[in-house]
């Protein structure tokens, strides 16, 4: 028996090999290791690196229900070599292991970014034998033992958060003991292995309908964290359960149980799982959320626009909804250069003269609404100093359009021998040469010929579980579908690089890192009510690098100065998104708009590298207050939301200046209107009284 021990970035992992060449994962932990807390009666069995299961291979042992545990050939891997390089990014471990008897090799990836404590993990399979497998399960990372520190009971010692999403309720995370979820300690150590399993899903091309991708593992006892995104934009699945005396974690993309998954790996064919992010530090949410960042900011594509943070207007959202014309864009483009937006974009409608929801998929402009064409409103947007945009949705063509039925059926996902539609589009199948042929050219066109710079990217259906088409099963045919759309993805940015590209599903119902390692921005939500939309607000950092977050500004026609105050206050510590009828609004309402994306651009520069900090926690949607701080030495930014609550004041604790002298200013508006405040240096608190009960401030903290 040997042991090797990886410590890389404050993370300590530890292999263990036996005589016989298995090879175990100890320990994924930023807390250290004590023999004592590997169970006795489980020894090192569960403690597999990757799981992988192949039809028709028995699952031995003590095991119930459908958890990934004790796969086969999964349990019984040997090892087969054992890799340890550095590369650009930082430190590389490759373990390879094989199983003699199918031929199956697999390898399962840690790369280590320097100076995060991040680790990205992958599985690769390789059939090395004869026949064909049969792949039901891959894991992507898997550790055994994630309750090991200390000596309490799990349900007594470990917070589980678990991010709940959906459509204009995005972003609601939850907190629970694991008792809360049915993981309740029920049999001696020796057994512990019930059936029980919390297990966190997505099944289709909404990676995010319900949940975000991610959770976060909180330990009581030691203080430590383990937190975790699956970077994939489509179905996932993540399990924590009980084996032989532990509890364990296990992280993959789609599965044959939750999502229909089957791959028929031929031999000398490799599959690779898709990518995962896991890290582990001594310290609570904050900071694990502070480690997410970095590393986001570090894996997504180099771009100019999350360098310059422009402010962007659309005019969907409390404006034209979807009714778009020459007439009434000229006063928006007109009072959106005025108010200082350097990006403007007409949402959707443009193409279709009447309603257009079921027409989409040709994307040529109304004669209609558009008179003398698309490219004189376009050309006026650039006249007045901003870059035009246009909404679209390529992965879609509305049963309506004149061109769906005269491409081949191939065109489209198939279940059934059926073309799958949803809310009356058909879903297209990147996989096919000629559908990205098509999506290309749309492009080429409205760069080209319209001269667009920015493009709302949208996706308002839900194919479910794939297509039959060329796949094994209907998941694998979601699969290469999603990946085939990434690949076709990364071509525009490398053909277009100044070309910015939001990603939307109707709001943020694809908010994955597979998407957000690619697109500048993600639309947030479809909220059109603004109390509510500050708790999306407060609460994106968690799923998102702040200069992703694109939060709606949409004053109301009808309404007063806290009203446009706290819109405003909802996007500026991310990124403004603006809208409303700004037309319309009164000098002093407008002013504030003003002066708002005006103070942003002072501070953009700084928000791009800060780090997230909630004072009085994640904001809930019942919540009478939230908070949200951006860190960024000597500044820290914090957004200040009343919201109904009866108390005039709030505390918030901001530990990282305790014992420090802080000048403290009420930064917008920056006449400090309807509030007052203190700063506490000994406690690090400070005081905050709004006198209106729906109202919202920034403040700007300067340490001295």
């Amino acid at each position: 028996m040997k042991r090797i021990e990886i410590k890389e970035n404050g993370i300590l992992m530890l292999f263990e090999v036996t005589e016989e060449q298995e090879i175990k994962l100890l320990h994924f932990s930023a807390a250290p290791f004590c023999e004592a807390d590997v169970s006795e009666w489980g020894g090192i069995v569960p403690f597999t690196v990757a799981e992988v299961q192949v039809s028709g291979i028995d699952r031995p042992g003590e095991r119930h229900g459908t958890k990934y545990v004790r796969t086969a050939p999964g349990h019984r891997l040997k090892l087969k070599d054992f890799r340890d390089n550095r590369n650009v990014l930082g430190r590389k471990l490759e373990v390879v292991m094989e199983d003699p008897e199918t031929g199956l090799e697999v390898t399962s990836h840690y790369q280590f970014y320097d100076g995060i404590a991040m680790v990205r993990a992958w599985t690769t399979l390789y059939n090395g034998g004869g026949e064909a497998l049969g792949i039901e399960y891959v894991s992507s990372f898997a550790i055994t033992g994630i309750e090991k520190e200390g000596i309490r009971l799990p349900e007594e010692k470990l917070e589980l958060w678990i991010p709940h999403n959906g459509w204009q309720k995005e972003l609601h995370w939850n907190k629970y003991r694991l008792d809360d979820l049915g993981m309740s300690t029920t049999q001696p150590e020796e057994i512990r292995r019930t059936s029980k399993t919390i297990g966190v899903n997505n099944a289709g091309n909404w990676s995010t309908k319900e949940y975000i991708p991610m959770g976060y593992l909180y330990n009581a006892e030691v203080g430590s964290s383990l937190y975790w995104q699956i970077e994939h934009n489509g179905s996932w699945y993540w399990e924590i359960a009980d084996q032989d005396g532990h509890l364990y974690l296990k992280l993959s993309g789609p599965t044959e149980h939750q999502s229909h998954w089957w791959k028929n790996l031929l031999p000398g064919e490799s599959f690779e799982s898709v990518p995962v992010a896991v890290g582990s530090l001594l310290g609570g949410f904050d900071e694990a959320m502070g480690e997410l960042t970095r590393y986001r900011r570090v894996i997504r594509r180099p771009n100019a626009d999350n360098e310059k943070l422009a402010v962007i207007f659309n005019d969907y959202m409390n404006c034209l909804f979807g009714d778009p014309t020459t007439e009434k864009e000229i006063p928006l483009i007109d009072k959106a250069a005025e108010a200082g937006c350097e990006y403007y974009c007409v949402d959707c409608g443009w193409y279709a003269d009447g309603p257009w929801w079921d027409y989409v998929g040709e994307w040529l402009p109304s004669k209609e609404r558009f008179p003398n064409g698309l490219e004189e409103v376009m050309d006026y947007i650039r006249a007045k100093g901003m870059i035009p945009g246009v909404w679209l949705e390529i992965e879609v063509m509305g049963i309506k359009c004149p061109k769906a039925d005269r491409v081949p059926d191939d065109w489209y996902f198939i279940r059934h021998g059926k073309k799958v539609s949803d809310r009356s589009r058909y879903q297209l199948d990147f996989r096919n040469p000629a559908v990205r042929e098509y999506a290309t050219g749309v492009i080429d066109r409205l760069v080209r010929e319209y001269h667009v710079g920015y493009i709302k990217m949208d996706y308002n259906i839900e194919p479910g579980v794939g297509t039959e088409i060329d796949a094994d099963s209907f998941g694998e045919g979601l699969l290469g579908h999603e990946r085939a759309y990434l690949h076709w993805l990364d071509g525009i940015f490398e053909k277009y690089p100044d070309l910015v590209i939001e990603n939307c599903s109707s709001g943020g119902l694809r908010m994955d890192y597979a998407m957000l390692s690619r697109y500048s921005i993600q639309s947030t939500s479809d909220t059109e009510d603004y109390v509510t939309y500050s708790t999306i607000a407060a609460n994106a950092p968690a799923a998102l690098t702040p200069e992703q977050a694109a939060i709606w500004s949409y004053p109301l026609r009808q309404g007063d100065d806290e009203e446009v105050i706290f819109n405003m206050v909802n996007a500026m510590l991310l990124r403004i998104h603006q809208s409303g009828h700004l037309a319309e609004l009164d000098e002093g309402r407008f002013v504030l708009v003003k002066e708002g994306i005006a103070y942003y651009k002072e501070i953009r520069e700084r928000l791009r590298t800060g780090l997230p900090m909630w004072p009085i926690g994640l904001a809930a949607y019942q919540d009478g207050w939230a908070a949200l701080a951006i860190v960024s030495d000597p500044k820290t930014y914090l957004a200040v939301w009343r919201r109904g609550s009866q108390e005039s004041m709030v505390v918030l604790p901001l530990g990282h200046l305790q014992e420090k002298d802080a000048e403290t200013v009420c930064a917008y508006p920056k006449d400090g209107r309807g509030c007052r405040y203190s700063w506490n240096r000994t406690v690090g608190e400070l005081t905050v009284e709004l006198s209106d009960k729906v109202s919202a401030r920034i403040f700007e903290i300067t340490e001295k």
